[in-house]
């Protein structure tokens, strides 16, 4: 499966061309240096930026952004209730629903990934619908195979996340059944790396070549919850599976792309970082060090990412880009950028580098003064897509959302607020919000489908980038790969 394929594919997790890239052992992103430009879509920077740059922000005071950003989050969240209330997710131009993990198996995804987002926006009689539905209808004795990588980054952060938010006991319970049912990925693979699906009643394993994002992206929930429940074999777990995959890196300090959990041995060559289906296993480290503290996720940040700076950084037609190279020669593989990377802008930043952070930052802020929605990946050395979709991405608006908190500078919310009146303008629908089939058009071709994510993303870095809401510090706070708010939220009084 190409990249683009998996791009495309209905129902994707934040990360859900991994498991297709990962096959492909990265091969996605390695392509020609060069494509074919559009003609329909807008040259230079967008009316908004430009005036902005000339006469200062156009962006409206920060209460009527945090407003309209409300607003249009109940939209979407109406449009779940009216049409797909149980289920996983909305399909909002046809009226219809479906489920994420396994077919006729409901789990409310949506609702388990909006708890933390309706509490901090103030929502608390939607948040006690959603948690009322969650204990009472809310089971995990499924006879199917989950997404270990998915279920990690969207059930147990949004259960986590949500028992932060309330206090309640309940939700605590409930993470603990969906981990524990997770645990034989971890505990049945020889290396400690986890098997990619786990079957939730039988704890049967299966897909034992992974790619890295799916080894390392766990810590920071497995962590939480060790220091929440006092049993440390979770927070363990996530240790020896990134020291068994750290352990593997070349001379060069470099990864590639998909590990046998099994062997230990690598089944490709190709490094991606920060691109995926590598992008969280970084995130994650440096978010082991942010809520954890923990010393040795610090320093392997700090190794592999220095790596990936000195061998896969490019400056090409002044913009600043990761390219794709051979983890093992560092050799030129491939010039292409995709845009669930972009979020490693303000990882970037966070890590002590903001100039190389908000350089990355710009470089994507130039792709979106020409697609108002971000295309699912570029060639860089033209910004052309090479994949034309949109799966209502949020990662760019992470990093406008920590650079903002990080920096003050207005730069960041008037492009977030720039990416927000592009959603709005092509992702809207009468009955919520939708992914985007092809960008490069004029209309927008619109999907049919709001994925769980969105409830848990997009509205969340607008909202509190703007809105500043005494439930949230701003100041102190580590959120997941998954928007998840794992550290900063103040309970409501």
């Amino acid at each position: 499966m190409t990249f683009e394929e998996g791009s495309a594919r209905r129902g994707p997790g934040r990360r859900g061309v991994l498991a297709a890239l990962g096959a492909a052992g990265g091969a996605a992103l390695v392509g020609g240096a060069g494509g074919t430009a559009f003609a329909d879509a807008p040259q230079g920077r967008s009316a908004a930026a430009a005036a902005s740059a000339r006469h200062g922000s156009h962006t409206p005071p920060a209460p009527q952004v945090a407003r309209e950003v409300r607003d249009e989050f109940l939209h979407a969240w109406d449009g779940y209730k009216r049409f797909a209330w149980g289920h996983d997710e909305v399909h909002p131009l046809s009226g219809g629903h479906g489920e994420f993990f396994v077919p006729g198996s409901p789990i409310g995804l949506s609702i388990i990934e909006a708890l933390d987002t309706l509490y901090v926006m103030g929502l608390d009689g939607e948040l006690a619908d959603s948690v009322r539905w969650i204990k009472s209808d809310l089971s995990f004795d499924i006879d199917g195979d989950f997404h270990v990588f998915e279920a990690i980054i969207r059930v147990v952060g949004g259960l986590l996340a949500g028992h932060l938010a309330t206090g309640d006991k309940r939700l605590l319970d409930l993470t603990v059944d969906v981990t524990d049912r997770l645990m034989p990925a971890f505990t049945k693979s020889p290396t400690g790396m986890p098997y990619q699906h786990v079957n939730f009643r039988t704890g049967a394993v299966s897909g034992a070549t992974p790619p890295l994002a799916e080894i390392g992206t766990n810590i920071m929930e497995f962590g939480l919850l060790s220091r929440l429940t006092g049993d440390s074999k979770y927070y363990d777990a996530a240790k020896r599976a990134y020291r068994s995959a750290i352990d593997a890196r070349s001379s060069l300090d470099l990864l590639a792309t998909s590990l046998n959990v099994e062997t230990g041995r690598w089944a490709d060559s190709v490094d991606n970082g920060p691109n995926p289906p590598t992008d969280s296993f970084y995130e994650y480290l440096w978010g082991g060090w942010k809520l954890l503290g923990d010393k040795d996720c610090r320093d392997w940040f700090k190794l592999l990412n220095g790596a990936l700076v000195k061998h896969s950084e490019e400056r090409y037609d002044g913009r600043l880009w990761f390219k794709q190279i051979d983890f093992s020669t560092g050799a030129l593989l491939g010039r292409g950028q995709s845009e669930l990377g972009s979020f490693y802008a303000e990882l970037l930043s966070a890590s002590g580098d903001r100039a190389r952070g908000e350089a990355y930052y710009r470089s994507w802020t130039d792709v979106l003064d020409r697609y108002p929605v971000l295309p699912e990946s570029i060639d860089y050395t033209t910004l052309t897509p090479t994949s034309k979709g949109n799966q209502f991405r949020p990662e760019y608006v992470n990093s406008s959302f920590d650079l903002y908190l990080q920096t003050g500078k207005r730069l960041f919310a008037d492009t977030a607020y720039q990416y927000f009146q592009g959603m709005k303008a092509n992702a809207r629908t009468a009955n919520g919000y939708t992914i985007i089939d092809d960008v490069t058009v004029s209309p927008m071709v619109q999907g049919d489908l709001c994925p769980a994510y969105g409830f848990a993303e997009n509205f969340k870095y607008l909202y509190l980038m703007f809105a500043h809401t005494p439930r949230f510090d701003r100041h102190d706070y580590a959120l997941s790969t998954e928007g998840k708010v794992l550290r900063g939220l103040r309970r409501h009084r």
